[in-house]
């Protein structure tokens, strides 16, 4: 069974800035394409998604949208689809950029979070727009750290009958065993239903050294038992993967979970969900 990967970045530095890749060896030098990324994952993958990836200057998230629709539809880069950066916390302009990637056949869009101030997400401005891009018919991908998961909680209740995605499992710190407050704040979340949770990046915060797939266990198995995989989708979180196991680790990993499931259960993770939720048979 083919992947959808749902999490994908890539850099074209001649045309956007990645300030934040500065200092990170396996991110700071050259471009990553879907060229790069389809000669890693194979034929294991049929679909990718590009991620928005927080890049630099004030109307630079905008031009990267333009750039990346762009790119999917001359078919520069081989994509089935685009999440794109927003700024809910404006006002100003919001409506506007929700309707223009409407246009552009945008999937989704997402606010990173984790290195913001905690209450940027609580003000009314903020859910409105953000019940703006699901009166669009469109999902909000919730990027949120794990201390984060509360607020997180908040947001989903003030905006309810959209799908929100939880990036990442919540972003565990895997490497500091911060395994209790993370499952509680997460089970929490997971009451809400119209939460999902992305199987995506979780190699990253495991120790080095350490044995990907067992360290990872007992978070995929408390995702699966919170949210159930009706509620799943996957993610590889490629390039910053390779922080991590690295792609084509990670997705021998994600198959040997998948196929601890049924065949049905394994598929909504794999793909059926993905479909639905970001559009992808539109």
């Amino acid at each position: 069974m083919q992947l959808i990967d749902t999490h994908v970045h890539l850099l074209h530095r001649g045309n956007l800035g990645y300030s934040w890749t500065e200092g990170i060896p396996a991110l700071a030098e050259g471009d990553f394409t879907t060229a790069d990324y389809f000669a890693l994952a194979g034929d294991a993958v049929s679909d990718a998604l590009y991620m928005e990836m927080a890049v630099d200057g004030e109307t630079g998230w905008m031009d990267e949208a333009r750039l990346l629709c762009a790119m999917m539809r001359d078919g520069t880069e081989r994509l089935s689809g685009v999440v794109a950066s927003c700024r809910p916390e404006r006002a100003e302009g919001f409506a506007a950029w929700v309707e223009d990637c409407t246009a552009m056949g945008v999937n989704g869009f997402r606010r990173v979070l984790h290195e913001e101030p905690d209450d940027l997400s609580t003000t009314e401005t903020y859910r409105a727009n953000v019940r703006r891009i699901g009166a669009a018919g469109l999902p909000y991908e919730l990027c949120y750290n794990d201390r984060q998961l509360g607020i997180a909680r908040d947001l989903a209740l003030a905006c309810p009958d959209m799908p929100l995605i939880l990036n990442h499992c919540g972003v565990p710190r895997i490497a500091d065993g911060a395994f209790n407050s993370w499952r509680k704040d997460l089970a929490a979340l997971a009451e809400v239903p119209h939460v999902l949770c992305k199987m995506s990046g979780v190699t990253a915060y495991c120790a080095p050294g350490t044995d990907h797939a067992a360290a990872i266990a007992p978070y995929i198995d408390t995702v699966l038992e919170c949210f159930g995989p009706a509620r799943m989708v996957w993610g590889s979180d490629w390039p910053v993967v390779n922080l991590g196991a690295g792609l084509p680790d990670w997705i021998a990993i994600s198959r040997q979970i998948l196929g601890r499931l049924s065949p049905d259960e394994a598929r909504l993770i794999a793909r059926d969900t993905a479909t639905e939720v970001y559009g992808l048979s539109r």
